[in-house]
This record gives C-alpha cells, sequence and structure tokens, in this order.
C-alpha cells in the first residue's frame, strides 16, 4: 500500500514489549512519501535503568526506516519522553532523519495539523516525574506479565491480547485522564489556528472531531500496534495492523487448506 504520509508514534525499541517484528511487517508492506516518527521511538528510560537491549528485530526496525530515507522518503522524528536526550540535537539530520521538537503538517486537502509527542502536555510528566518513573516501572512489570499471558494463549490458539489496554479502559481514572489529555492536545491545535493535532504518549489510538478540531492519536507499537496514515485526498486514516495481520494469517491457512483439500481429492 502507498500513502501520501505515514504517522507512527511511541515503538519504544529497546523494550521487550515493543512488537518489531509487526512493525517491521507493516514498514515492508506500507509506503509513503514522508514519515513522522511522533515520539517514544528509543525508549531511554528502560535502557538506562536495565541495560542496553537491542534485537536484531529492533536493528531491522532502525535499518528499514534508514532505507526509506535513503531511498527519497521525508523522515522527521519528533523526540518524546523516553527519548527525550534527542531533544538536544533538534535541527540534526541521522542518516537523512531530521529531527525537530514539533511540526506542521498540511494534508492536501489543505487542513493544516500541530504534530507534537504531547507529553509535555500532560501535568504528571510535567510537574512529577519521578511518579512518570515509578509508573513507569509498574507498567514494565504489566507488559512481563502480558507476554507470559499471551504465550498461554498462543498454546491454546488463541489471538494476542494487551493486558495494559484492557486495564486502561476498566480503570475510570485512566478514562478521565485520556479524556483530559485530548481535550487539553485539541484546545492548544485550536489556540494555534489549527485543523488538528496528532500525538501519541498515551498509547490509545483514536482520530475523532473534538469542538470542530480533529483530534489524531497514532496509538504505538507495544500494546495496539497500530499507526496512522493519509490518503490521497488528504484524509487521515487509522489503521490497527495486528488486528489486519491477524485476518491476514487467517486468509493465508484457510487458502492453504483449501490448498491441501484439493490435492487430496486428486489424489
Amino acid at each position: 500500500m502507498k500513502y501520501r504520509t505515514i504517522f507512527l508514534s511511541d515503538i519504544h525499541l529497546g523494550t521487550p514489549g515493543c512488537q518489531a517484528d509487526l512493525l517491521l511487517d507493516f514498514l515492508n508492506r506500507h509506503e509513503a512519501a514522508q514519515y513522522y516518527l511522533v515520539g517514544d521511538i528509543v525508549d531511554a528510560w528502560r535502557i538506562r535503568r536495565k541495560g542496553f537491549l537491542w534485537p536484531q528485530a529492533h536493528n531491522d526496525v532502525v535499518q528499514a526506516l534508514l532505507e526509506k530515507a535513503h531511498g527519497g522518503a521525508r523522515i522527521y522524528l519528533i523526540p518524546g519522553n523516553h527519548d527525550e536526550f534527542l531533544r538536544s540535537y533538534l535541527g540534526t539530520h541521522f542518516g537523512g532523519i531530521e529531527v525537530c521538537r514539533s511540526a506542521d503538517f498540511t494534508a492536501a486537502d489543505g487542513k493544516r495539523y500541530l504534530v507534537t509527542h504531547g507529553d509535555q502536555f500532560d501535568s504528571v510528566v510535567v510537574n512529577a516525574r519521578w511518579l512518570v518513573h515509578l509508573g513507569d516501572r509498574a507498567y514494565d512489570f504489566m507488559l512481563w506479565l502480558n507476554t507470559h499471558i499471551n504465550r498461554a494463549r498462543h498454546l491454546w490458539g488463541g489471538q494476542y491480547w494487551s493486558l495494559s489496554k484492557w486495564a486502561k479502559h476498566q480503570v475510570k481514572q485512566a478514562v478521565n485522564f485520556i479524556s483530559e489529555y485530548e481535550a487539553v492536545l485539541s484546545a492548544e491545535a485550536k489556540r494555534g489556528g489549527y485543523d488538528g493535532v496528532i500525538c501519541g504518549h498515551i498509547h490509545s489510538a483514536a482520530i475523532r472531531d473534538l469542538d470542530g478540531i480533529a483530534y489524531v492519536n497514532t496509538g504505538d507499537w507495544v500494546e495496539s500496534c497500530t499507526a496512522v496514515v493519509e490518503l490521497e485526498d488528504g484524509r487521515l486514516a487509522l489503521i490497527d495492523w495486528e488486528h489486519t495481520a491477524r485476518k491476514a494469517r487467517h486468509r493465508d491457512r484457510a487458502r492453504r487448506a483449501r490448498r491441501r483439500q484439493r490435492q487430496l481429492e486428486n489424489v
């Protein structure tokens, strides 16, 4: 598939929860003239705390992005709170990938969007960094537990399931936080004269209208494996790649089963 623009965020390379294989599959199957990497691409917090973790699949993701840049695609990297060390390199190009604080994106239909990771609008991140780091460790534990749950589900033929995503939508405080975050980002875009905002940070993918402002969250590649794409007419669409890939696997299995059945019938 080819798109005008692809937006990705919260990949968290360097963590066990990163779904690098699914992301690599997505990158291999989709092309765009430009890419926006909307923060938390590398998880420096986890690397500093636990030591260097860089599996081959994570390296393959970096190589895939560099190859797209070398192939002529424009790639912008907007640092988030987990890779905030990159904010010291604003304006720098790494292998054709430009680091910028935020971006002003104009879609094909003329609509303007503020592109930002979003952590600077998260009062917890801004005012209580110790609490954020404590929560990050609890989140790591939840992802570890999620890995073992999904291994058991896989043995029984079950599909991937995100414990952290489920909990986020069950806990009232988390639901209220997401709602407030969306409202704050949309209000910021409105103050800046934008038609919408494209962000990440909270690992909750969405495209919705909030009081005339388009709120677009790219989601993540830890819990939901989602991306936002710009279509040729300028419309933005959300792709749930884990869901799409699962359907494709089911189709492939059904196709192979039909082929085997025809072979047996022809014997």
